[in-house]
Protein backbone atom coordinates (compact mmCIF):
# COMPACT_ATOMS: atom_id res chain seq x y z
CA UNK A 1 0.00 0.00 0.00
CA UNK A 2 1.12 3.39 -0.66
CA UNK A 3 1.94 6.31 1.84
CA UNK A 4 0.13 9.45 1.08
CA UNK A 5 1.04 12.82 2.06
CA UNK A 6 -1.99 15.38 0.78
CA UNK A 7 -4.25 16.53 3.52
CA UNK A 8 -7.54 16.71 2.41
CA UNK A 9 -10.38 19.13 3.07
CA UNK A 10 -12.92 17.08 5.17
CA UNK A 11 -16.53 17.55 6.79
CA UNK A 12 -16.62 15.91 10.55
CA UNK A 13 -20.11 15.35 11.79
CA UNK A 14 -21.80 13.66 14.51
CA UNK A 15 -24.87 11.68 14.69
CA UNK A 16 -27.53 14.01 17.25
CA UNK A 17 -28.02 12.01 20.14
CA UNK A 18 -25.30 9.74 20.19
CA UNK A 19 -24.22 11.44 23.59
CA UNK A 20 -26.98 9.59 25.51
CA UNK A 21 -27.04 6.72 27.81
CA UNK A 22 -29.58 3.99 25.65
CA UNK A 23 -33.05 3.83 27.63
CA UNK A 24 -33.50 -0.20 27.83
CA UNK A 25 -36.42 -2.35 29.12
CA UNK A 26 -36.00 -6.11 29.08
CA UNK A 27 -38.88 -9.18 29.19
CA UNK A 28 -37.55 -12.64 30.13
CA UNK A 29 -38.60 -15.51 29.88
CA UNK A 30 -36.29 -16.31 33.14
CA UNK A 31 -37.43 -19.66 34.73
CA UNK A 32 -37.22 -22.09 31.79
CA UNK A 33 -33.23 -22.79 30.70
CA UNK A 34 -30.90 -20.93 33.37
CA UNK A 35 -29.02 -19.24 30.14
CA UNK A 36 -31.59 -15.80 30.68
CA UNK A 37 -30.02 -15.67 34.75
CA UNK A 38 -26.69 -15.92 32.96
CA UNK A 39 -27.56 -12.57 30.89
CA UNK A 40 -29.02 -10.72 33.83
CA UNK A 41 -25.93 -11.65 35.66
CA UNK A 42 -23.56 -10.02 32.91
CA UNK A 43 -26.32 -7.14 32.59
CA UNK A 44 -25.49 -6.33 35.90
CA UNK A 45 -21.73 -5.38 35.37
CA UNK A 46 -23.02 -3.30 32.41
CA UNK A 47 -26.13 -1.39 34.07
CA UNK A 48 -24.10 2.11 34.01
CA UNK A 49 -23.78 2.17 30.63
CA UNK A 50 -27.71 1.96 30.34
CA UNK A 51 -30.87 3.75 31.82
CA UNK A 52 -32.83 0.51 32.28
CA UNK A 53 -36.64 1.36 32.68
CA UNK A 54 -38.11 -2.16 32.83
CA UNK A 55 -37.05 -5.92 33.86
CA UNK A 56 -40.52 -7.53 32.87
CA UNK A 57 -40.99 -11.43 33.66
CA UNK A 58 -42.79 -12.65 30.64
CA UNK A 59 -43.90 -16.64 30.53
CA UNK A 60 -41.43 -18.52 31.63
CA UNK A 61 -39.37 -21.03 29.44
CA UNK A 62 -39.64 -21.58 25.96
CA UNK A 63 -43.18 -23.06 24.95
CA UNK A 64 -44.04 -26.51 26.36
CA UNK A 65 -40.92 -26.18 28.44
CA UNK A 66 -42.61 -25.98 31.80
CA UNK A 67 -45.49 -28.03 33.03
CA UNK A 68 -46.96 -24.83 34.54
CA UNK A 69 -47.51 -21.86 33.32
CA UNK A 70 -45.97 -19.47 35.70
CA UNK A 71 -44.12 -16.07 35.65
CA UNK A 72 -40.27 -16.01 38.32
CA UNK A 73 -39.90 -12.58 38.93
CA UNK A 74 -37.96 -13.37 41.87
CA UNK A 75 -35.39 -14.79 39.57
CA UNK A 76 -34.91 -11.69 38.62
CA UNK A 77 -34.93 -10.05 42.07
CA UNK A 78 -32.10 -13.06 43.31
CA UNK A 79 -29.62 -11.33 40.56
CA UNK A 80 -30.58 -7.82 41.33
CA UNK A 81 -29.77 -9.25 45.11
CA UNK A 82 -26.82 -10.49 44.10
CA UNK A 83 -25.49 -7.27 42.25
CA UNK A 84 -26.30 -5.58 45.60
CA UNK A 85 -23.96 -7.25 47.49
CA UNK A 86 -20.93 -6.19 45.05
CA UNK A 87 -22.72 -2.49 43.80
CA UNK A 88 -20.59 -0.65 47.05
CA UNK A 89 -17.26 -1.28 45.14
CA UNK A 90 -18.82 -1.22 41.39
CA UNK A 91 -19.44 2.41 42.41
CA UNK A 92 -15.49 2.96 42.87
CA UNK A 93 -15.37 2.05 38.83
CA UNK A 94 -18.45 4.34 37.89
CA UNK A 95 -20.73 6.51 39.74
CA UNK A 96 -23.48 5.06 37.23
CA UNK A 97 -24.44 2.21 38.10
CA UNK A 98 -27.86 2.38 39.42
CA UNK A 99 -29.02 1.52 42.61
CA UNK A 100 -30.58 -1.97 43.78
CA UNK A 101 -33.20 -0.73 44.91
CA UNK A 102 -34.13 1.33 41.84
CA UNK A 103 -34.04 -1.99 39.42
CA UNK A 104 -36.28 -4.00 42.08
CA UNK A 105 -38.92 -1.70 41.80
CA UNK A 106 -38.69 -1.68 37.79
CA UNK A 107 -38.99 -5.43 38.49
CA UNK A 108 -42.64 -6.41 36.90
CA UNK A 109 -44.90 -9.59 36.09
CA UNK A 110 -45.91 -10.04 32.22
CA UNK A 111 -48.40 -13.06 31.41
CA UNK A 112 -47.82 -16.33 32.59
CA UNK A 113 -49.93 -17.34 28.91
CA UNK A 114 -48.37 -16.33 25.75
CA UNK A 115 -49.51 -16.23 22.36
CA UNK A 116 -51.75 -13.89 20.36
CA UNK A 117 -54.93 -15.72 21.94
CA UNK A 118 -53.72 -13.50 25.10
CA UNK A 119 -53.48 -10.29 23.47
CA UNK A 120 -56.84 -7.92 23.53
CA UNK A 121 -59.64 -7.19 25.58
CA UNK A 122 -58.94 -8.13 29.36
CA UNK A 123 -55.15 -9.05 29.05
CA UNK A 124 -53.24 -6.40 30.19
CA UNK A 125 -50.58 -7.39 33.01
CA UNK A 126 -48.51 -5.04 35.33
CA UNK A 127 -45.98 -6.03 32.59
CA UNK A 128 -47.41 -4.09 29.38
CA UNK A 129 -48.97 -1.87 31.64
CA UNK A 130 -45.15 -0.96 32.21
CA UNK A 131 -44.10 -0.77 28.81
CA UNK A 132 -47.09 1.90 28.03
CA UNK A 133 -45.85 4.23 30.93
CA UNK A 134 -42.30 3.44 29.94
CA UNK A 135 -42.89 4.51 26.43
CA UNK A 136 -45.32 7.42 27.28
CA UNK A 137 -42.01 9.20 29.47
CA UNK A 138 -41.45 12.62 28.41
CA UNK A 139 -37.93 11.59 26.90
CA UNK A 140 -36.82 11.84 23.35
CA UNK A 141 -34.32 9.18 23.63
CA UNK A 142 -36.26 5.57 22.31
CA UNK A 143 -36.70 3.12 24.36
CA UNK A 144 -34.68 0.09 23.47
CA UNK A 145 -36.53 -3.02 24.19
CA UNK A 146 -35.18 -6.86 24.43
CA UNK A 147 -37.20 -9.66 23.92
CA UNK A 148 -35.17 -12.26 25.61
CA UNK A 149 -37.97 -14.64 25.16
CA UNK A 150 -41.90 -13.96 24.72
CA UNK A 151 -43.47 -10.75 23.08
CA UNK A 152 -46.78 -11.10 24.51
CA UNK A 153 -46.56 -8.57 27.06
CA UNK A 154 -45.22 -6.05 24.05
CA UNK A 155 -48.31 -7.07 21.53
CA UNK A 156 -50.62 -6.24 24.74
CA UNK A 157 -49.27 -2.73 24.93
CA UNK A 158 -49.06 -2.38 21.37
CA UNK A 159 -52.86 -3.37 21.06
CA UNK A 160 -53.93 -1.22 23.91
CA UNK A 161 -52.50 2.13 22.73
CA UNK A 162 -53.69 1.08 19.14
CA UNK A 163 -57.27 0.21 20.36
CA UNK A 164 -57.46 2.92 22.95
CA UNK A 165 -55.86 6.21 21.42
CA UNK A 166 -56.25 8.34 18.32
CA UNK A 167 -54.42 7.30 14.60
CA UNK A 168 -51.55 10.11 15.77
CA UNK A 169 -51.10 9.46 19.17
CA UNK A 170 -50.53 5.39 18.30
CA UNK A 171 -48.09 6.26 15.39
CA UNK A 172 -46.41 8.70 17.94
CA UNK A 173 -46.25 5.72 20.46
CA UNK A 174 -44.54 3.28 18.13
CA UNK A 175 -42.28 5.83 16.63
CA UNK A 176 -40.58 5.98 20.25
CA UNK A 177 -39.79 1.92 20.21
CA UNK A 178 -37.13 -0.25 18.83
CA UNK A 179 -37.22 -3.54 19.21
CA UNK A 180 -34.23 -6.54 19.31
CA UNK A 181 -36.36 -9.81 19.22
CA UNK A 182 -34.68 -13.00 20.14
CA UNK A 183 -36.46 -16.06 17.84
CA UNK A 184 -40.34 -14.90 17.85
CA UNK A 185 -40.92 -17.53 20.96
CA UNK A 186 -44.51 -16.80 21.11
CA UNK A 187 -45.02 -17.05 17.08
CA UNK A 188 -46.73 -14.07 16.95
CA UNK A 189 -44.10 -11.99 15.19
CA UNK A 190 -46.36 -12.28 12.09
CA UNK A 191 -48.86 -10.81 13.91
CA UNK A 192 -47.24 -8.08 15.35
CA UNK A 193 -45.28 -6.99 12.53
CA UNK A 194 -48.65 -6.85 10.52
CA UNK A 195 -50.30 -4.77 13.35
CA UNK A 196 -47.48 -2.30 13.89
CA UNK A 197 -45.43 -2.69 10.16
CA UNK A 198 -44.08 0.63 11.42
CA UNK A 199 -42.10 -0.43 14.04
CA UNK A 200 -38.53 -0.29 14.25
CA UNK A 201 -37.98 -4.40 14.67
CA UNK A 202 -34.82 -6.25 14.81
CA UNK A 203 -36.09 -10.14 14.16
CA UNK A 204 -32.97 -12.45 15.33
CA UNK A 205 -33.76 -15.55 14.27
CA UNK A 206 -32.13 -17.97 11.70
CA UNK A 207 -34.30 -18.11 8.30
CA UNK A 208 -37.45 -20.74 7.77
CA UNK A 209 -35.46 -24.11 6.61
CA UNK A 210 -32.64 -23.49 8.35
CA UNK A 211 -31.23 -25.13 11.44
CA UNK A 212 -32.23 -22.76 14.29
CA UNK A 213 -28.86 -22.96 15.25
CA UNK A 214 -27.33 -21.10 12.65
CA UNK A 215 -29.34 -17.91 14.15
CA UNK A 216 -27.21 -14.78 14.48
CA UNK A 217 -27.42 -14.55 18.34
CA UNK A 218 -26.36 -17.43 18.91
CA UNK A 219 -22.76 -16.70 18.20
CA UNK A 220 -22.21 -15.59 21.56
CA UNK A 221 -21.49 -19.21 22.15
CA UNK A 222 -21.37 -21.17 18.62
CA UNK A 223 -18.57 -21.03 16.47
CA UNK A 224 -15.17 -19.07 16.53
CA UNK A 225 -13.23 -19.85 19.95
CA UNK A 226 -15.51 -21.54 22.31
CA UNK A 227 -12.87 -21.96 24.88
CA UNK A 228 -13.84 -18.87 25.70
CA UNK A 229 -17.22 -20.47 26.99
CA UNK A 230 -15.45 -23.31 28.80
CA UNK A 231 -15.93 -24.01 32.52
CA UNK A 232 -12.37 -23.35 32.93
CA UNK A 233 -12.75 -19.34 31.62
CA UNK A 234 -16.12 -19.21 33.41
CA UNK A 235 -14.70 -20.31 36.70
CA UNK A 236 -11.17 -18.12 36.53
CA UNK A 237 -12.93 -15.21 35.52
CA UNK A 238 -16.49 -14.85 37.08
CA UNK A 239 -17.04 -18.00 39.50
CA UNK A 240 -14.22 -17.94 41.48
CA UNK A 241 -13.23 -14.46 43.55
CA UNK A 242 -15.08 -12.39 41.80
CA UNK A 243 -18.01 -11.75 44.70
CA UNK A 244 -21.79 -12.59 45.68
CA UNK A 245 -23.04 -11.59 41.93
CA UNK A 246 -20.47 -14.14 40.12
CA UNK A 247 -21.35 -17.06 42.52
CA UNK A 248 -25.09 -16.89 41.22
CA UNK A 249 -23.91 -17.83 37.75
CA UNK A 250 -25.42 -20.74 36.40
CA UNK A 251 -22.96 -23.54 35.03
CA UNK A 252 -25.06 -26.09 32.89
CA UNK A 253 -27.12 -25.18 29.83
CA UNK A 254 -27.82 -26.79 26.98
CA UNK A 255 -25.41 -25.25 24.34
CA UNK A 256 -24.82 -27.90 21.64
CA UNK A 257 -22.93 -28.27 18.99
CA UNK A 258 -20.84 -26.34 21.63
CA UNK A 259 -19.56 -29.35 23.31
CA UNK A 260 -18.89 -27.08 27.01
CA UNK A 261 -22.44 -27.04 28.16
CA UNK A 262 -21.89 -23.83 30.11
CA UNK A 263 -21.99 -20.31 29.00
CA UNK A 264 -25.03 -20.18 26.95
CA UNK A 265 -26.68 -16.53 27.64
CA UNK A 266 -28.45 -16.63 24.07
CA UNK A 267 -30.52 -13.10 24.95
CA UNK A 268 -27.25 -11.49 25.66
CA UNK A 269 -26.69 -10.19 22.40
CA UNK A 270 -29.95 -7.93 22.06
CA UNK A 271 -28.75 -5.72 24.89
CA UNK A 272 -24.97 -5.85 23.53
CA UNK A 273 -27.02 -4.59 20.69
CA UNK A 274 -27.86 -1.32 21.91
CA UNK A 275 -24.37 -0.57 24.02
CA UNK A 276 -22.39 1.85 23.37
CA UNK A 277 -18.97 1.08 22.90
CA UNK A 278 -17.98 2.43 19.65
CA UNK A 279 -18.46 -0.08 17.65
CA UNK A 280 -22.63 -0.70 17.89
CA UNK A 281 -24.68 1.81 16.15
CA UNK A 282 -28.20 0.91 16.94
CA UNK A 283 -29.65 3.49 14.41
CA UNK A 284 -27.97 0.93 11.98
CA UNK A 285 -28.51 -2.23 12.82
CA UNK A 286 -26.51 -3.11 8.82
CA UNK A 287 -23.45 -2.15 10.87
CA UNK A 288 -22.69 -4.91 13.23
CA UNK A 289 -21.16 -5.20 16.74
CA UNK A 290 -21.24 -7.14 19.65
CA UNK A 291 -25.17 -8.08 18.96
CA UNK A 292 -24.82 -8.96 15.64
CA UNK A 293 -25.32 -7.44 12.39
CA UNK A 294 -28.62 -7.27 10.48
CA UNK A 295 -30.64 -6.05 7.04
CA UNK A 296 -33.14 -4.67 6.34
CA UNK A 297 -35.50 -6.90 3.98
CA UNK A 298 -38.56 -6.29 1.67
CA UNK A 299 -41.11 -6.42 4.73
CA UNK A 300 -39.28 -3.52 6.20
CA UNK A 301 -38.32 -5.29 9.13
CA UNK A 302 -34.55 -6.43 9.75
CA UNK A 303 -32.68 -9.80 9.86
CA UNK A 304 -30.02 -11.58 10.30
CA UNK A 305 -27.03 -10.67 7.99
CA UNK A 306 -24.11 -12.86 7.11
CA UNK A 307 -21.02 -12.34 7.48
CA UNK A 308 -17.09 -13.47 6.32
CA UNK A 309 -14.80 -15.46 8.34
CA UNK A 310 -12.04 -17.61 8.11
CA UNK A 311 -13.08 -20.96 6.53
CA UNK A 312 -17.03 -19.58 5.50
CA UNK A 313 -19.83 -17.36 6.24
CA UNK A 314 -22.50 -17.35 8.20
CA UNK A 315 -25.01 -15.22 10.18
CA UNK A 316 -23.25 -16.12 13.84
CA UNK A 317 -20.13 -14.62 12.62
CA UNK A 318 -21.66 -11.41 13.43
CA UNK A 319 -21.32 -12.26 16.64
CA UNK A 320 -18.27 -14.88 17.08
CA UNK A 321 -16.03 -12.61 15.87
CA UNK A 322 -15.85 -9.84 18.52
CA UNK A 323 -16.12 -12.84 21.38
CA UNK A 324 -12.31 -11.83 22.58
CA UNK A 325 -12.96 -8.48 22.63
CA UNK A 326 -16.43 -8.93 24.78
CA UNK A 327 -15.49 -12.11 27.11
CA UNK A 328 -12.33 -10.22 28.37
CA UNK A 329 -14.32 -6.57 28.85
CA UNK A 330 -16.47 -8.65 31.12
CA UNK A 331 -14.10 -10.03 32.69
CA UNK A 332 -12.90 -6.68 33.57
CA UNK A 333 -16.21 -5.95 35.14
CA UNK A 334 -16.43 -8.97 37.31
CA UNK A 335 -12.77 -7.33 38.76
CA UNK A 336 -14.52 -4.44 39.24
CA UNK A 337 -17.22 -5.98 41.72
CA UNK A 338 -14.19 -7.53 44.37
CA UNK A 339 -11.50 -4.79 44.05
CA UNK A 340 -10.25 -1.28 44.24
CA UNK A 341 -9.95 1.17 40.55
CA UNK A 342 -6.12 1.10 40.75
CA UNK A 343 -6.02 -2.73 41.07
CA UNK A 344 -8.34 -3.39 37.73
CA UNK A 345 -8.38 -2.17 34.07
CA UNK A 346 -10.52 -0.23 32.21
CA UNK A 347 -11.24 0.62 28.37
CA UNK A 348 -8.96 2.96 26.55
CA UNK A 349 -10.39 6.68 25.70
CA UNK A 350 -10.51 6.64 21.77
CA UNK A 351 -9.90 10.18 19.87
CA UNK A 352 -9.72 10.64 16.49
CA UNK A 353 -8.59 13.72 14.92
CA UNK A 354 -11.47 16.18 17.16
CA UNK A 355 -13.94 13.44 17.64
CA UNK A 356 -13.96 11.34 21.11
CA UNK A 357 -16.05 9.20 22.75
CA UNK A 358 -18.07 6.50 21.48
CA UNK A 359 -19.65 8.95 18.92
CA UNK A 360 -19.64 7.95 15.59
CA UNK A 361 -17.27 9.93 13.26
CA UNK A 362 -19.18 11.14 10.20
CA UNK A 363 -16.37 12.08 7.12
CA UNK A 364 -17.55 13.62 3.87
CA UNK A 365 -14.95 14.35 1.71
CA UNK A 366 -14.33 15.05 -2.04
CA UNK A 367 -14.27 11.84 -3.97
CA UNK A 368 -11.04 10.71 -4.79
CA UNK A 369 -9.42 12.60 -2.35
CA UNK A 370 -7.34 11.45 0.57
CA UNK A 371 -8.04 11.20 4.05
CA UNK A 372 -6.14 11.51 6.95
CA UNK A 373 -6.43 10.33 10.77
CA UNK A 374 -5.10 10.73 13.60
CA UNK A 375 -6.16 9.09 17.09
CA UNK A 376 -2.79 10.04 18.88
CA UNK A 377 -4.86 12.13 21.16
CA UNK A 378 -6.54 8.75 22.63
CA UNK A 379 -6.05 7.65 26.55
CA UNK A 380 -5.94 4.96 28.96
CA UNK A 381 -7.32 5.64 32.73
CA UNK A 382 -4.86 3.34 34.09
CA UNK A 383 -1.67 4.52 31.99
CA UNK A 384 -1.51 1.81 30.21
CA UNK A 385 0.64 1.69 26.84
CA UNK A 386 -2.29 1.22 23.63
CA UNK A 387 -2.44 -0.29 20.31
CA UNK A 388 -3.73 0.50 17.43
CA UNK A 389 -5.40 -1.59 14.70
CA UNK A 390 -7.22 -0.04 11.40
CA UNK A 391 -9.92 -2.00 9.99
CA UNK A 392 -12.56 -2.36 6.97
CA UNK A 393 -15.16 -4.39 7.76
CA UNK A 394 -15.61 -6.01 4.81
CA UNK A 395 -19.36 -6.96 4.83
CA UNK A 396 -20.47 -3.61 5.14
CA UNK A 397 -18.26 -1.61 2.65
CA UNK A 398 -20.49 -1.02 -0.18
CA UNK A 399 -17.02 1.02 -2.34
CA UNK A 400 -16.73 -0.09 -6.17
CA UNK A 401 -13.22 1.01 -6.58
CA UNK A 402 -9.83 0.29 -4.87
CA UNK A 403 -8.80 1.33 -1.76
CA UNK A 404 -5.58 2.39 -0.80
CA UNK A 405 -4.95 2.40 3.01
CA UNK A 406 -1.61 3.06 4.78
CA UNK A 407 -1.47 2.67 8.50
CA UNK A 408 1.15 3.48 10.94
CA UNK A 409 0.29 2.98 14.40
CA UNK A 410 -1.89 6.01 15.57
CA UNK A 411 -2.23 7.31 11.82
CA UNK A 412 -3.91 5.84 8.79
CA UNK A 413 -4.28 7.55 5.46
CA UNK A 414 -6.28 6.48 3.08
CA UNK A 415 -6.91 7.59 -0.52
CA UNK A 416 -10.67 7.11 -1.65
CA UNK A 417 -11.59 6.13 -5.27
CA UNK A 418 -14.17 8.18 -7.13
CA UNK A 419 -17.30 7.56 -5.13
CA UNK A 420 -21.39 7.01 -6.44
CA UNK A 421 -24.29 8.08 -4.64
CA UNK A 422 -25.22 6.59 -1.54
CA UNK A 423 -20.90 4.72 -1.38
CA UNK A 424 -19.11 5.09 1.90
CA UNK A 425 -16.32 3.22 3.24
CA UNK A 426 -16.88 1.48 6.83
CA UNK A 427 -13.37 2.25 8.97
CA UNK A 428 -13.26 0.79 12.62
CA UNK A 429 -10.55 1.50 14.88
CA UNK A 430 -9.63 -0.83 17.74
CA UNK A 431 -7.37 0.77 20.17
CA UNK A 432 -6.29 -2.32 23.14
CA UNK A 433 -3.89 -1.13 25.92
CA UNK A 434 -1.68 -4.13 27.71
CA UNK A 435 -3.83 -4.01 30.89
CA UNK A 436 -4.71 -7.64 32.55
CA UNK A 437 -7.07 -8.27 30.72
CA UNK A 438 -6.13 -6.39 27.77
CA UNK A 439 -9.19 -3.79 27.11
CA UNK A 440 -10.67 -2.52 23.64
CA UNK A 441 -12.60 0.02 22.86
CA UNK A 442 -13.54 1.04 19.34
CA UNK A 443 -14.61 4.09 16.68
CA UNK A 444 -16.46 3.73 13.96
CA UNK A 445 -16.07 5.90 11.10
CA UNK A 446 -18.05 6.59 8.06
CA UNK A 447 -16.33 7.69 4.96
CA UNK A 448 -18.05 9.11 1.93
CA UNK A 449 -19.30 11.72 -0.52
Amino acid sequence: MKCFFILSVLFFLKLPGFCQTPRLLITSDIGGDPDDTQSMIRLMVYSNEFEIEGLISSASGTPGELDKAVVRPDLIKEVINGYKQVYPNLLKHSPDFPAPEYLLSVVKKGNPDRGWANVGEGHDTEGSEWIIRAVDKKDKRPLNICIFGGQTDLAQALWKVKTYRSGKEYRSFISKIRVYDISDQDKIFDHIFTEHFSLSYILAKAPEGVDRREGAYRGIYLGGDESLTSMEWIRENVLENHGPLGELYPTKTWTAPNPHGVMKEGDTPSWFFFLKNGLNIAEHPEFGGWGGRFVRNEKRYYNDAVDSFPGGRNARATVFRWRDDFQRDWSARMDWCIDEYARCNHPPIIKVNNSSGKDLLIIRSGSGRIVNLDANGSTDPDGNSLIYEWMVYPDTENLSGEIEIKADNSKVSIKLPALGHGESLHLVLKVTDDGTPNLTSYKRIDIGF
